[in-house]
């Protein structure tokens, strides 16, 4: 049984800074696609980045040039690197991975950027 656990979300003052953490565990052979969702109070789960398994990123155009994806493959972890954080950036924030050609999730993390 895959099981993804994420870890690395609180809170933190506008402009500063959080890094996610996501680990696959279970019997794993590959895993294609990693990303990072988001899903605000009122307001639709949004993708904030993907990479694939060649180490290609994606964002979305309000994070770009903010928050970083990686992944180490010998882990089975992603990550999101989130700088200058703002306060439209709150939100629970969700891991995804494709392995072995099925959708997995992480149970969320919050992130809440107050002062």
């Amino acid at each position: 049984q895959v099981q993804l656990v994420e870890s690395g979300g609180g809170l933190v003052q506008p402009g500063g800074s959080l890094r996610l953490s996501c680990a696959a565990s279970g019997s794993i052979f590959s895993i294609n696609v990693m990303a990072w969702y988001r899903q605000a109070p009122g307001k639709q789960r949004e993708l904030v980045a993907n990479i694939r398994s060649g180490g290609v990123p994606n964002y979305a155009d309000s994070v770009k040039g903010r928050f970083t994806i990686s992944r180490d493959n010998a882990k089975n972890t992603v990550y999101l690197q989130m700088n200058s954080l703002k306060s439209e950036d709150t939100a629970v924030y969700y891991c995804k991975m494709n392995i072995h050609l099925r959708d997995y999730w992480g149970q969320g993390t919050q992130v809440t950027v107050s002062s």
